[in-house]
């Protein structure tokens, strides 16, 4: 990730043994960050990611569930933990079956 100010760390695991790790930073505002920020969230587990949230350059705004990639619109950090946190919330539901 870029240098910039780190405004969100969170990691933990939860109570089937997933790892959740959140990082915003806030960065220069570029052409490849035109919000200016920086983040990875990330819900693994047994080793494998199975919700991302990211925006690395080349690639920008976007959420992995499993092994599919989409476009995800950005709107504030508010909202995209808010979305990152229900789709991890999801995938440990999906998990105790």
């Amino acid at each position: 990730m870029p240098k910039g100010r780190l405004v969100l760390h969170t990691k933990y695991i939860d109570e089937v043994g997933g790892i959740t790790e959140m990082k915003v930073y806030q960065v220069p505002r570029t052409p490849s960050t035109p919000r200016g920020y920086k983040y990875s969230l990330v819900y693994v587990f047994n080793g494998q990611r199975l919700i991302g949230y990211d925006n690395h350059e080349r690639k920008g705004d976007h959420r992995h569930h499993r092994d599919e990639t989409v476009p995800y619109v950005f709107t504030s950090i508010e909202t995209l933990v808010k979305d990152f946190l229900a789709d991890a919330a999801a995938m440990r539901k999906e998990l105790r079956k």
